[in-house]
Order: C-alpha cells, then sequence, then structure tokens
C-alpha cells in the first residue's frame, strides 16, 4: 500500500482537529442546557417536600427551611405560601402575612393566599381587611366553601346577621355536609329571633358530626330560650360527654337547672363551670343568688367578692348593697 510522503500526512492532521473541537462543543451546550432543568427538578422536589409537611404539627421549621432553599434558586408562589402557613403556626403573623403577599404578587390569581392571608389579618384583629381579601379569594374561586364560612364569621362580629346567613347558605350550597356553617347560621338565626330554625340547623351540624358538642350546647340554649328546660338539660349532657371540659354548659345546664328549682344541682355546676374557668364571674354571681335564697349570707358575700374582683359590674352592685 502506497504511503503518503511524510509531510502531506503532517499538512492533513490539523483537518480533524475541528472535529475534536466541534465535539467538546457540543458537549458543553449539552450540560449548559440541563442545568436548568435540574435545577427545576431540585426546585420541583424541595416544593413536593414542603407541600406533603404543610399541614404537619412540628414541621413548621423544616418547612420553612424547604422554602428559604427554593427561594435562593428562584421566586415561587407556591414557597412564599407554604412558607406563610407555616410562620403562621408558629404565631409569626405579620411575617406570614408578608409572604402571603408575595405570593400574590408572584401569582395574583392564587385564591388560597387571599383566604389564608385573610385568616391571619383576622386572627390579629384586622377584620376589615380580612373582608377583603376573603372577598378577593371568592371573586377567583366562587367554589370556596371555606372562603364563604371564614367571610360570614367576619360578618358575625360586625353584627350583620342577614350577611352572615346568605355567606352560610353558600358555603352549604356548595358543601351541603359542612357542620359548621350550619351550626354557624344557626346561631345567626337564634339572634334574629328564629329559634326553631336555628334549632334545624343545629340538628343538621349534629346529624353531620354527632361529636359536635358545641352544637349541642347551642340547640340546647335555644331549647332553654323556648322553655323547654328538659331538652336543654338532655343536650347539655350531651355536650359535656363530649367535652367535659365545657365550662359554659356546665353553666348554662346549672341556669336550666334552677328554673327547674333544683338548687342543689344548680351549685353543683356552678362549682364545676368555676373549677374549669376560675375566671368566669357570672358563675360566681349566680351560685351568690343560690346561697342568698338557702340564707347562707357568707357564702353569697364571698362568690360576690370573687366576682367584683373579676369586673363584674352587677356582682359589685350587689356587694355593696348587701355586705357591707
Amino acid at each position: 500500500m502506497r504511503r503518503l510522503p511524510a509531510l502531506v500526512a503532517a499538512l492533513l492532521l490539523p483537518a480533524a482537529q475541528p472535529l475534536l473541537l466541534g465535539t467538546a462543543l457540543s458537549t458543553a451546550s449539552l450540560l449548559v442546557s440541563e442545568a436548568p432543568a435540574r435545577a427545576q427538578s431540585s426546585v420541583d422536589a424541595l416544593l413536593e417536600k414542603a407541600r406533603a409537611l404543610k399541614g404537619k404539627q412540628g414541621s413548621e421549621q423544616e418547612v420553612i427551611k424547604l422554602a428559604n432553599q427554593v427561594l435562593a434558586i428562584r421566586q415561587s408562589a407556591d414557597a412564599y405560601f407554604y412558607r406563610a402557613y407555616a410562620k403562621s403556626n408558629l404565631g409569626d403573623k405579620q411575617g406570614a402575612i408578608a409572604d402571603y403577599t408575595q405570593a400574590i404578587a408572584i401569582n395574583p390569581k392564587d385564591a388560597n393566599a387571599y383566604i389564608n392571608r385573610g385568616n391571619v389579618k383576622y386572627d390579629l384583629g384586622d377584620k376589615q381587611e380580612a373582608i377583603a381579601d376573603y372577598n378577593q379569594g371568592i371573586a377567583i374561586n366562587p367554589k370556596d366553601a371555606k372562603a364563604y364560612y371564614n367571610r360570614g364569621k367576619v360578618k358575625y362580629d360586625f353584627g350583620d346577621k342577614q350577611g352572615v346567613i346568605a355567606d352560610y347558605n353558600q358555603a352549604i350550597v356548595i358543601n351541603p355536609k359542612f357542620a359548621e356553617a350550619y351550626n354557624n347560621r344557626g346561631l345567626a338565626k337564634s339572634d334574629l329571633g328564629d329559634k326553631q330554625g336555628a334549632i334545624a340547623d343545629y340538628n343538621q351540624a349534629i346529624a353531620i358530626n354527632p361529636k359536635d358538642a358545641k352544637a349541642y350546647y347551642n340547640r340546647g340554649r335555644a331549647k332553654s330560650e323556648l322553655g323547654d328546660k328538659q331538652g336543654a338539660i338532655a343536650d347539655y349532657n350531651q355536650a359535656i360527654a363530649i367535652n367535659p371540659q365545657l365550662a359554659q354548659a356546665y353553666y348554662s345546664r346549672g341556669l336550666a337547672k334552677s328554673d327547674l328549682g333544683d338548687k342543689q344541682g344548680e351549685i353543683a355546676d356552678y362549682n364545676q363551670a368555676i373549677a374549669i374557668n376560675p375566671q368566669y364571674s357570672n358563675a360566681y354571681l349566680n351560685r351568690a343568688a343560690v346561697w342568698q335564697s338557702l340564707a347562707r349570707v357568707a357564702e353569697m358575700c364571698a362568690d360576690l367578692a370573687v366576682a367584683s374582683r373579676l369586673g363584674n359590674s352587677a356582682a359589685q352592685k350587689y356587694s355593696a348593697q348587701m355586705c357591707q
């Protein structure tokens, strides 16, 4: 086989070099193009971990750490949202509001960010701003039953009972198994004088959740106001069986027993209410009234004195008149 002269061979060698260089450049380009994909994969994995931990008590610091790692790579509405949720659970309400605001700035169509920010504002007592956020959340997602429920709670605080009922109506239309919405709608109806309508709503709440102590308690109050003291006591009994620490149920059961003339049972219930909540001034006041009916002046004055120290104006008045 004939060989090329050495000089010619030397001149041909460089022709192969661009192929090698080209291969190196193509590999580098491939590495550069893969870098964003790897970063996105890392972000997705971090966000998935944060999402899975978001609602778990005790995982707040880990969620914040994961969100911070995401935000060190790029801005993310989800990362701000998860971090805000964790901060709120840890009591950092202002920090939570700041993060929800950042999430909204990145994604103005995130209904949950508005609703959660409204919840935090409500916790801080900023009720008008809370309603504004619920309005925004509902405008974006009109099918969010919890948003109507939360807005209804704020309207209740403002005394807008008709607005409360309208919001709970919407929540129940969206979620007919929303026990809390029935319970709270019952409260608004009761305040408007519709005791039977209130009882019907408490019945629905109890049918959905037979372990709802507040629904039994509220139904007991409505029955008592309608004169059904025995029915009221039965409901208070149920509420106490479910939640033995519900001081209001003992107190209200004591009132019902008073109407039935059961003074010893009344005292026993006020005792329980006070044992659970030593600051329950009305329980001291009403127990003082029982002591008075039993001509036990020393006990009466002792209870009036405690109620007076707790700021009960009626107790202060009676104590000045009867125990000086």
